[in-house]
């Protein structure tokens, strides 16, 4: 039988599982719906990553390491949780130890082969953490939207809400962003911000709309934010979202230091606006990597797992 490692990037929304050899070769993949424990019920986000696993691994292999990635790792804490997830990986044959990681590690290893550096996350929520022997050692942020998370989708999110009830008590023209945030909020196309009288109910029926729901639904407004970067109060948004983030990276990283930055998260992808601005940025003290793969680097942390430091990283 093949030994393999498997690394497993769990997400809200979605999971991905890779198998490698010791080779670094890529022996399987496998996919399954959302299966963080944070978000999803035990059982469910368990038998989600099992049947990735299970899609990844040949019939003929065996696997001789297991490692999990995902965000608020501190859930598998809990014995009771654990025990679920093993329950459900063992009924596919992985018999071997489970090793959880935070995303933040298999983002940072997807992008670089060193073993230390930074990792900026910045997707509904935000976060920067110090990577050391490939492990997480200190962070900064990952505060939730009512105590933090600037610079995310949330943060950019209800920037846009807030930069257009600005707009609306004063007397400057609606550009195509605040009418995009007003056009969804209202469920209507039908605006007239240059109409004074309509510009004052808008205000309460904006603040009322977005009060009536999760604070969190607030992130679907970042999107009309990238969609609009030309347009003056969206590069604001953009610039000010850079800035913050760049600040939590320089919060986990020591003067001077060179060791690589990764940037992981749909907000700051390699053509996001926001992406973009933070590499430049940041680029001037380091290089500045952009993850292309969760599920690449948690085989890979696997891999080491199995056989060493010497273990290549996944080819492809």
């Amino acid at each position: 039988m093949t030994d393999l490692a498997v690394g497993v990037d769990i997400g809200g929304t979605s999971t991905r599982a890779l198998s490698v050899c010791s080779t670094g070769a890529v022996a399987g993949r496998g996919t399954a719906e959302g299966a963080n424990p944070n978000s999803h019920p035990p059982s469910k986000a368990a038998a989600r990553v099992a049947a990735a696993v299970s899609a990844a691994v040949p019939a003929d292999a065996s696997v001789v390491a297991c490692l999990l990635g995902m965000a608020g790792e501190s859930k598998m804490s809990d014995p009771a949780i654990v025990a679920v997830f093993e329950s459900a990986l063992r009924s596919v044959g992985v018999t071997c130890r489970i090793d959880v990681v935070s995303d933040a590690e298999v983002a940072f290893a997807s992008a670089t082969s060193s073993p230390e550096g930074t990792v900026v996350i910045g997707g509904t929520g935000s976060v920067a953490a110090r990577i050391a022997d490939h492990r997480k050692t200190s962070w900064y942020g990952g505060w939730g939207w009512l105590l933090g998370d600037e610079g995310s989708a949330y943060w950019i999110g209800r920037e846009a809400v807030r930069s257009t009830l600005r707009l609306l008590q004063g007397t400057g023209e609606a550009g195509p962003l605040a009418v995009a945030v007003m056009t969804d909020a209202f469920g209507s196309p039908e605006v007239a911000p240059a109409d004074p009288a309509w510009r004052r109910k808008a205000v309460a029926r904006l603040i009322t709309s977005a009060n009536a729901e999760p604070a969190v639904r607030l992130a679907r407004y970042a999107a009309m934010v990238s969609g609009h970067a030309s347009d003056p109060m969206a590069a604001a948004i953009i610039e000010q979202a850079a800035v913050l983030l760049s600040a939590h990276a320089q919060m986990v990283r020591a003067p001077g230091e060179q060791t690589p930055i990764v940037l992981a998260g749909s907000v700051i992808g390699p053509t996001s606006p926001v992406g973009l601005a933070l590499r430049e940025a940041l680029s001037d003290e380091a290089e500045v990597l952009f993850a292309p793969d969760g599920a690449s680097g948690a085989a890979w942390l696997a891999a080491l797992l199995a056989w060493g430091p010497e273990a290549p990283r996944p080819t492809h």
